[in-house]
């Protein structure tokens, strides 16, 4: 008997990921959400975008999430604290660095071919994000209490993700904007939603250090999903036919999440996160009632 072999530590075996997992831990989650919605908002109002549009739009939001992850996994990649899809961005990072890269070499690609005002829009909106970005990434404060007042990521998305999703319709067609602005209100409504559910999910305690919207929303997640579902039901009832598919995909997804969040516990971590986005996905069931 070889005794001197047991004293060898087995090697650590790679985890194996489903293919919904690798969705999420790959950032490709958002990105998909972010190009569907693009597409189907243009859809439902009869505005011809070329490809280049939801394309360009699952480059720039992959990039921002990939970013976003690597940023927050940068100081302590160990910490308990830190999501799987933390520590998968940094166990990976030349990967999504080089990716990042090549991303954006095909963006740059990109950007003749989208209208110039959805440019100026853009620009907008970014100088925005990247202020957001400055205040939370690159200049942190070490002081809680400051970083309760700050704004809070769940609201945060809540405005540019509709925001970005919105502009490359209305930048073609800006009379549509005040018909839309009743969508674009339920869809960041949506968002956020999605995001809190997300908070809450992976902070099942006190909350104490969360922003106190964020903790008073949490607490009411259930009566929150169920006002936004009234709101839609009532802008599907009285806006014309397009605004009204939107609304009723954003009620849809709305129930989605919070039939997950009744049946959380039946589903691991990183398949629950994954399965939130997924929510978001209803544009794809309403696809055939589309003309």
């Amino acid at each position: 008997m070889r005794a001197g072999l047991s004293l060898v530590p087995p090697r650590e075996r790679k985890p194996r990921y489903t293919a919904l997992a690798l969705w999420h831990l790959l950032s490709l989650d958002a990105p998909t959400v972010a190009a569907l919605w693009t597409w189907f908002v243009a859809r439902c109002c009869g505005v011809v975008l070329p490809w280049s549009a939801p394309a360009a739009m699952f480059l720039a939001v992959w990039m921002l999430y990939a970013t976003d992850r690597l940023l927050d996994a940068r100081p302590n990649a160990a910490s308990p604290e830190l999501e799987e899809r933390h520590r998968f961005h940094h166990h990976h990072k030349r990967a999504f660095l080089a990716g990042i890269v090549g991303a954006s070499v095909l963006l740059a690609g990109l950007l003749p071919q989208i209208a110039p005002e959805a440019l100026r829009l853009y620009a907008l909106l970014a100088s925005l994000l990247f202020a957001y970005f400055f205040l939370i990434h690159i200049y942190p404060s070490n002081s809680a209490s400051v970083d309760a007042h700050r704004l809070p990521k769940e609201l945060a998305v809540g405005v540019f993700f509709p925001a970005a999703v919105f502009i490359p319709t209305v930048a073609r067609a800006p009379g549509l904007r005040l018909m839309l602005a009743p969508a674009a209100l339920l869809f960041a409504a949506v968002c956020t939603l999605n995001c809190l559910y997300l908070y809450a999910w992976e902070h099942p305690g006190s909350r104490a250090e969360a922003h106190w919207t964020t903790r008073f929303a949490t607490q009411h997640l259930p009566a929150l999903s169920g006002i936004t579902v009234m709101l839609c039901c009532g802008v599907f009832a009285l806006e014309p036919r397009g605004v009204a598919m939107l609304t009723l995909a954003s009620g849809m997804s709305v129930v989605f999440l919070l039939l997950l969040h009744w049946q959380r516990e039946r589903l691991s971590a990183i398949h629950l996160r994954a399965a939130a986005d997924v929510a978001l996905l209803t544009p794809l069931l309403l696809v055939f009632l589309l003309r």
